[in-house]
């Protein structure tokens, strides 16, 4: 559904943004791909990977999320809208509240208001795991973040929003595994709690869920993968098995182990082969005499990283780890 349409990706220029860019131009024949980001010396780095001279329909967009005027700019003519931009470092959050609030909170309505007035077709924002029941303030902008997106259907009659909420990003340059990797020739690893655990997706699983997202999307809901998780002490042993852990506990901010739907959301929740899909308490753009696209939880369900049946084992993660793209760590 990508081929010979404009799509734009806010952030373009982070890690999800340059993996995703490399989906569109190599799996589909877009008409045109738009990197948006307010970073000009990460898109002059990433015109070293993808010039525009090799693919003639990539075009670079320096603009920020929180210049409503600017994103008016950038979204004429544009099919498909993914919002990935967003500060997304805890400490960083917690430290310059306002700025977070300011990208994540203000930029999201400003997305929402763009897309609706310029006629785009579909958005689909990322959403974390931090989003739900947060403790810090990334999270809680990333809350009313997912909020305004899922309410923007109800006063939008074109434009169509959705979510993608997933864990942490194994081939990402935020996770804690490039940390892991460039400090185990000191032999010793800085740990919170080995017994902290996590999910985890894969880059490319990340990029591939969003896209599919945008054909299954009515408008309204949220898509959350069915993940592996993850023990931190585990992820030591499979990158450094020799290093001793220096326990430094959990940082301002920090859970022990995260949710990625809360027993609160199950009454809006359907099971689908692949993922969950918490559905809208409004209108949606779904037919009422469509068949449900999955079957409801039970009303005991809660998608938690502690209790998450599927976990990696030492030897699963290394070769994972293994298989990740240089250029996203």
């Amino acid at each position: 559904m990508f081929n010979d349409k404009v799509i734009l990706i806010t952030g373009g220029t982070g890690s999800f943004g340059k993996a995703c860019t490399q989906a569109l131009l190599t799996q589909y024949k877009p008409r045109k791909v738009i990197v948006f980001s307010r970073d000009e010396f990460k898109q002059f780095e990433m015109a070293k990977r993808f010039s525009t001279e090799k693919h003639p329909n990539l075009r670079y967009f320096l603009g920020d999320v929180r210049d409503k005027d600017r994103l008016h700019r950038a979204f004429n003519g544009v099919d498909y809208v993914i919002h990935a931009a967003a500060i997304k470092q805890v400490p960083a959050a917690e430290y310059n509240p306002i700025e977070a609030v300011r990208t994540n909170i203000m930029g999201a309505a400003n997305v929402i208001e763009a897309a609706t007035d310029q006629g785009v077709k579909r958005v689909v924002a990322l959403s974390t795991d931090k989003a739900v029941s947060p403790v810090n303030l990334y999270g809680a902008t990333k809350l009313c973040s997912d909020k305004l997106m899922v309410a923007g259907n109800v006063y939008s009659s074109d434009t169509r929003f959705s979510v993608v909420r997933y864990g942490n990003v194994m081939g990402s340059r935020g996770s804690v595994i490039p940390l892991f990797l460039s400090r185990r020739e000191t032999g010793v690893l800085p740990v919170t709690d080995p017994d902290m655990t996590r999910f985890w997706i894969t880059l490319e699983d990340s990029v591939a869920f969003v896209l599919k997202a945008f054909a299954r999307m009515g408008g309204g809901e949220i898509f959350v993968p069915k993940l592996p998780s993850t023990r931190i002490g585990d992820l030591v042993k499979a990158i450094a098995p020799e290093c001793e852990m220096r326990i430094i506990g959990v940082r301002p901010g920090e859970k022990i182990h995260e949710a990625l739907i809360m027993s609160d959301e199950n009454r809006n929740t359907l099971e689908c082969d692949d993922c969950y899909m918490v559905l809208s308490p409004f209108s949606t753009w779904r037919s009422p005499d469509a068949s449900p696209p999955g079957a409801p939880v039970s009303l005991d369900f809660e998608y938690n990283s502690k209790t998450n049946p599927w976990v990696l084992s030492v030897e699963e993660l290394r070769e994972a780890i293994a298989n990740l793209d240089p250029e996203g760590l």
